[in-house]
Formats: structure tokens, sequence, C-alpha cells
């Protein structure tokens, strides 16, 4: 008769292990909190409470809002420090810096957007399940409306705060010649957000804005009309490397060029596009170039956004590559070089993004 000999289970230290459901019971308690921060931004509660510090009731009648609903969603935001709490009155209110990020979609600072981009990337779980069982792709538009909506939201406050006062100034030449009148393509443009901004910005320029999404380009095409700058900025449905242009003085990819899933048959079709003295900006997620280097907290959102959307687009389409949104500068520098271009550098960077231009 044999007997198998079981391996002994590991010691568990209490502490370490109550360490660790501490760090689950924050997770959790954000993963709940992002659809409370959307109730607050789309029934008004935050803009309400900004104007107007007060109880539930108070609340509730100034947003149209049933009051016990609204008690509720108080308490959580007060736990979860988005909104402050008067124990001896029992009213809440908000800090000028909370509302200053959570109340104007506008503004150089807005948060909801990134919540709203979760919530919607998140409606594809088993999809992206089934992705991961099978090794197929789940392309950009197959996601829910969220994913295209919060998308532009959560990376519009970026680019309004850094695009033009900092960004493009830091490209070599690159503002004197948008000043004067230049031709401008930006790939992957969603919304078309940065596109209008510069398009704002330089009045002698004109743009092509592209994007294999339809429906983001239609919305692109309302937005340049809203702005008034329809009459020199163009959008395409077309992927990065469908672009007719050529002899362009600038070429764009904001937060796009790891979503692909040939990036570098992207990068040589931009070198080809571009005029011999042009510029490539290549804005891309803040990364190093390792894993190690990436292990905080923001490494940590770009990994898990990375999972259920840059990853699997990336490998639904031809080319065999799927950067992540966490490739970091080497990886972004391989793929230039590849392409044939000889000049690379960082030009800029933010806590969310790494800026790097490229010329022929």
């Amino acid at each position: 008769m044999t007997t198998t000999e079981q391996t002994p289970a590991p010691a568990i230290d209490m502490d370490t292990l109550m360490a660790f459901v501490g760090t689950f019971v924050g997770d959790l308690g954000a993963t709940m909190g992002a659809g409370n921060v959307l109730l607050g931004e789309r029934l008004g509660l935050y803009r309400a409470l900004a104007q107007q510090p007060g109880d539930a009731r108070s609340l509730a009648e100034a947003t149209g809002t049933d009051p016990r609903y609204v008690e509720e969603w108080l308490r959580g935001q007060a736990a979860g420090g988005y909104v402050e709490h008067d124990a001896a009155t029992g009213t809440y209110a908000m800090t000028p810096e909370k509302a200053f990020a959570l109340t104007d979609p506008s503004g150089p600072v807005f948060l909801p957007g990134a919540f709203e981009l979760a919530l919607g990337a998140l409606k594809a779980l088993p999809e992206i399940e089934h992705a991961f069982r099978t090794g197929a792709g789940y392309g950009w538009h197959e996601h829910d409306e969220d994913v295209f909506t919060g998308c532009e939201r959560f990376f519009r406050p970026g680019y309004l705060m850094h695009l033009l006062p900092e960004w493009i100034p830091a490209l070599d030449g690159v503002a004197a010649r948008l000043e004067r009148g230049a031709r401008v393509a930006d790939l992957g443009c969603g919304h078309g957000a940065s596109t209008v901004l510069m398009a704002e910005a330089f009045p002698h320029s004109t743009f092509v804005g592209s994007d294999y999404h339809r429906g983001s380009i239609e919305s692109a095409r309302q937005r340049a009309e809203d702005a008034g700058v329809a009459a020199r900025v163009r959008f395409d449905v077309a992927g990065a490397q469908e672009l007719a242009e050529h002899d362009l003085d600038l070429v764009t990819t904001f937060d796009c060029l790891h979503d692909m899933g040939d990036p570098l048959g992207a990068a040589r079709h931009v070198r080809g596009s571009l005029a011999p003295d042009g510029t490539w900006m290549i804005v891309e997620p803040a990364a190093g170039d390792s894993v190690a280097d990436n292990l905080n907290p923001v490494g940590r959102v770009f990994y898990g956004f990375s999972t259920f959307l840059c990853v699997p687009n990336a490998v639904s389409q031809p080319g065999g590559y799927a950067l992540g949104a966490q490739a970091g500068e080497a990886a972004i520098r391989q793929v230039v070089t590849d392409a044939g271009f000889t000049r690379f550098r960082k030009v800029a960077q933010t806590p969310f993004n790494h800026v790097y231009e490229a010329r022929p």
C-alpha cells in the first residue's frame, strides 16, 4: 500500500493577511464608488452641493431627486472622501478643489470621465473572458458607447492643460510652423478633441483627423461644426495606414499607437506621409521600460485599462503586435526607428503621459 505525502500548507501570517484584506476593501469600495461618482455627475448632485452645502433633503430638492437615495449617496461620498460631512449639523459640503475636479467637464481636470470609461470597458467582461480563453481579439468598435464618450472625457482635460502650452512648444520649430500655416493629420482622433483644440489655436493651419470607428468620426465632425473650425478640419473614417495625405508638416497620435495591431506599419505610413522636415508627435501613456518600473498606482490603472481595451483591440487587428498601454519609451523608440525615422526623443511628460518627437 502506498501513501501520497501531502505538502504542508504554508503558515499564514495574520497581520499580512489582514493588510491584504484592507487593500481588497479599498478596491471594492472604489469599484462601487465609480458608479456613484457617475450618479453624482449625471444627476447634478456635485454641482448643486458645490454651490450650496446642505443635507439630503435640500440637495434632493435642488436636483429633483429622491432624498432617501441622496442620503445614502452622500454618506458613501463622505466615507470615500469625495464630500465633507459635518456631524454636528448633519450637513455636507465640497471643498473648492473637489468641486473643481468633479463639476466642470470643460475644465483642465475632470475626473468622472475616467469612471465612465472604466464602467463602459467593464461591460465587456464576458467577451474579454472569452478572449482570454481563446486568444481572440475584441475590437474598439465593439465596446459600449460609454467607452467612446468616457475616453474623450478622460483624455480631453489633459490635452486641454498640456497640449498647447507645453507639448507643441516642446517640438522643434513646430509651433512657429503652425502659426504660419501647416498641414496636420491627427491619427486615431476619436471624437476629435485634440484635433479641434489644435484647429482653434492655429487658424492658418489645416487639419485631417481620422479614426476607424465611424461613430467617433461622426461625433468629431459635429465637434468641429460647434467650434466653428469645420472649414479647416476634415474627419475621415480610416485606419492609421489609410491616410492618403502627403507632405504633411505634422502628424499626431494621441494615446493610440499602442492600441494598433501593426504599429510598425502605421509608423512607416506616417514617415511616408510627412514632408522631409516634418514631425511626428507621439503621445503615449506614461510608462517605464520594465514591469518593475510600472508597479505603481498609475501603472495599475493603465494595465487594467489595457487588459480590457488596448490588448484586445490590437489582437483583433492584423499585424501581430500588442504593445499594451505600458509599453514604455524603449518599445516606442524601437517601433519608430524600425520604421526608418532617424531622430527620436522624449520632449515632455506628465503623470499620465509621455510625449515623443520623431523626425525622418
